[in-house]
């Protein structure tokens, strides 16, 4: 029972039947007082006017035997003096019992009435004059017993004095049994239809719970389909309603493309990677083994040369695999016009020389991954330039750009987006000793987004290619 509870159709279908019994049962007490109470106020008005028209015709000066009063079955009808002592009662009426407050009320009179006249005093405080009726109607339950049954009644209470200024009470009452078998026919009613209800909401809640989690299960399935065969090209089912059901699905299978592609990133990286690998460690592999068979044709250089690509290619490669996992560059200030000036000054070997002018903008970010960025394009720039390299940095509104420009070939323009690409090189008929492993762009477009920058590339004017940095200004540098 417990694990059946964990469905969640099961606990809705629960919520809902409790909910809606709650609601029945208030709804159904509040209706039972309401119809009992409208009931009882019919009985009231029924008692009271037949026990005021008691009152008016002994307050005219008719006489005990003279009332006409009503059958007993109907409006049973008693007239009591200060002593609770019956004068006149209905045809059939051979006893009338009245609520412990009335009757409270009739001794209390009496016992007024008695020590008023044990003292040989007026009832002053008895407002009433001769002739008169009670505005104030008294109302109680109790029973009657009318030709030998006894049945509930309402009851209404008023006082009157006759003409000869004899007080008496006149109780007249309304049979309850019309409201007695409405209140249970209706509750009767309510006890049948409940569970009925119950039952039909719990039902068609389970019904339509089920019908609308079916997509959730389906889509459960196949996602554990997909774990075991380990196959991210394939997708859940998408309903074809516009829930959120439906969105849930469509976000999974934006998820598992995202995935996939992020897996077959990973597969071409690493197959791109040990291709790099395969060459520098095969020649160095090849040098070490002829030097150690044949001394004296060891070349040093090559093997050194070779070393150097192995270290270069391991580095980029280890940034590339933080840059993927997320690392965050460290904050730090810096002009970057007096960077580019410091960078540029401590290069070494670059068979054209690189000329600077930089106008001063504050960013702040890693120093070493921007380092590492302007080294990328530059020694780009060295192997495709003609006759110069230059580096300029302005400010564009929220932006400090810097930019490296050639005069070398230049980048198609169908190339522009494929050049940040891993592993790419344009010019496939250059050798992988002078054009690199393909990872320099790819690392700097990387660091720049890291930044909240952006890296892109377009025609120089001088007629080879622009590849331009953009930094976000540091906040007190910002024109306000």
């Amino acid at each position: 029972m417990r694990r059946r509870m964990r469905s969640v159709r099961a606990r809705a279908t629960l919520a809902a039947t409790l909910v809606v019994a709650v609601a029945l049962v208030a709804a159904g007490a509040a209706v039972l007082l309401a119809l009992r109470s409208s009931l009882v106020d019919q009985a009231d008005t029924q008692a009271d006017s037949v026990a005021r028209n008691a009152a008016s015709a002994l307050s005219n000066g008719f006489a005990y035997n003279d009332l006409d009063l009503p059958d007993g079955d109907e409006n049973p009808v008693e007239v009591l003096d200060r002593k609770g002592k019956a004068v006149a009662v209905g045809e059939d009426v051979e006893s009338m019992s009245v609520s412990a407050s009335d009757s409270a009320r009739l001794n209390s009179i009496a016992n007024d009435d008695a020590g008023d006249k044990d003292e040989g005093v007026a009832d002053e405080e008895d407002p009433l004059g001769a002739g008169d009726i009670a505005d104030e109607t008294w109302y109680g339950e109790g029973s009657a017993t009318v030709e030998g049954e006894t049945d509930d009644y309402r009851f209404a209470g008023v006082d009157v004095v006759t003409k000869g200024g004899v007080p008496l009470t006149v109780y007249a009452g309304a049979p309850l049994s019309g409201e007695q078998d409405a209140v249970g026919t209706a509750l009767t009613t309510m006890l049948i239809g409940l569970p009925l209800l119950l039952v039909t909401v719990s039902g068609v809640t389970y019904a339509v719970t089920r019908r609308a989690l079916r997509p959730v299960e389906g889509i459960r399935a196949e996602m554990a389909a997909i774990t075991a065969s380990e196959d991210l090209s394939r997708r859940v089912p998408e309903p074809a309603t516009h829930d959120e059901i439906a969105r849930l699905a469509r976000t999974t299978n934006e998820t598992l493309a995202a995935l996939e592609a992020s897996v077959e990133r990973q597969r071409a990286f690493v197959a791109d990677a040990s291709h790099e690998l395969r060459s520098p460690i095969a020649s160095l592999r090849t040098q070490l083994e002829v030097g150690a068979a044949h001394p004296d044709l060891l070349d040093v250089a090559g093997a050194v040369e070779d070393t150097v690509r192995l270290q270069k290619l391991a580095a980029d490669l280890l940034l590339l695999a933080r840059l993927d996992a997320g690392e965050r560059p460290a904050d730090t200030r810096f002009d970057l016009a007096a960077f580019v000036r410091a960078e540029a000054g401590q290069r070494v070997g670059d068979r054209v020389e690189v000329s600077v002018d930089a106008d001063a903008a504050e960013v702040s970010g890693s120093r070493g991954q921007l380092t590492r960025v302007l080294g990328n394009l530059l020694d780009n720039a060295q192997r495709h330039t003609r006759s110069s390299v230059a580096v300029t940095v302005r400010r564009a509104g929220e932006w400090a750009v810097l930019g490296v420009a050639d005069d070398g070939t230049g980048v198609p323009a169908a190339e522009h987006e494929r050049v940040f690409e891993r592993f790419v090189r344009l010019d496939e008929a250059r050798t992988r000793d002078d054009g690199g492993a393909g990872l320099g762009l790819s690392i700097a477009r990387d660091v720049a987004v890291r930044h909240g920058g952006s890296l892109t590339v377009r025609d120089a004017p001088t007629g080879g290619a622009l590849f331009e940095l953009r930094l976000p200004l540091a906040r007190s540098t910002q024109p306000v």
